[in-house]
């Protein structure tokens, strides 16, 4: 299946994304808490799709989602975000994410999410 990179600021969040992709048969490929380490981690795992909080500190995921798309035009990220930030996920879909998916999320959802993206 496909290979994973995980990005969020709380752990819980992280946990909560691979608690429903790895039975799946996805590989986890990384975890990155901030924007900075998640561009770090896409270059040298090279990812089939990237999960991304769009809130976070250091390094927001839109701020990482377009570093990402410049490097890799076919870059696969979903953004996981909280409800009422429209204005940011307008962005988020304009610079070229695949899909995003509201917290608190269904496990279906983001499945859903990651499924969409692969095809």
């Amino acid at each position: 299946m496909a290979r994973i990179l995980v990005v969020d600021d709380a752990n819980f969040m992280r946990r909560l994304v691979i608690t429903t992709l790895v039975p799946l048969g996805h590989e986890i490929v990384g975890e990155a808490e901030n924007g900075f380490k998640a561009v770090t981690m896409y270059r040298s795992q090279k990812p089939d799709i990237v999960t991304m909080d769009i809130t976070m500190k250091e390094k927001d995921g839109i701020s990482a989602a377009e570093e990402i798309l410049k490097m890799d035009p076919n870059a696969r990220i979903i953004m996981v975000t909280a409800m009422g930030q429209r204005d940011l996920l307008s962005r988020a879909i304009a610079i070229g994410v695949r899909d995003f998916v509201v917290k608190p999320f269904t496990p279906e959802r983001l499945r859903e999410a990651v499924t969409k993206a692969l095809s």
